[in-house]
């Protein structure tokens, strides 16, 4: 992440924590005359669209009415998205937001698994069901874990 990107990101967790939200990533490019910023927010529960309104609202205060305007010189356009699911899970809060979803792990062994996450009892671990067993897996040992697409779920319950 470039410094703009970065000093705007640390800029806008303390006020979009306000309203409930974690910044995800903040991208700033060029586009002709102007610039796009795009914001990518998450929260516990997910994100719907007047949540996303008011996100940006508070984001363009932000950017206009403090310092932080100064690392986006000029007009710009902003973008406020929620994580498409093929971000990484990276974060102990990724996977709390994962529970009940189909996710592939690779781990530092580079052994595979394809399962459900059952619970995130700490910031440290995560409980898979694979296949049918319980399997709990330290986050240090992740690799690269990614959310899997379901098209049509057959739940057991």
């Amino acid at each position: 992440m470039s410094a703009s990107n970065e000093a705007v990101a640390a800029g806008l967790r303390e006020p979009l924590a306000e309203l409930g939200v974690d910044v995800e990533e903040v991208d700033i490019r060029k586009a002709g005359r102007r610039h796009v910023v795009t914001i990518v927010i998450d929260r516990d529960g997910g994100v719907d669209l007047d949540l996303v309104a008011d996100v940006s609202r508070r984001i363009s205060e932000v950017l206009d009415d403090t310092s932080l305007g100064e690392q986006v010189p000029g007009p710009y356009v902003l973008e406020v998205t929620s994580p498409g699911v093929d971000r990484p899970l990276t974060e102990p809060r990724h996977w709390r937001r994962a529970i009940g979803r189909l996710v592939a792990v690779t781990t530092t062994d580079a052994t595979q698994r394809v399962g459900r996450v059952k619970a995130t009892p700490n910031d440290e671990t995560v409980v898979l069901d694979v296949a049918g067993v319980e399997e709990t897996i330290a986050l240090t040992d992740v690799t690269r874990a990614l959310v899997q697409v379901e098209f049509s779920r057959i739940d057991e319950d």
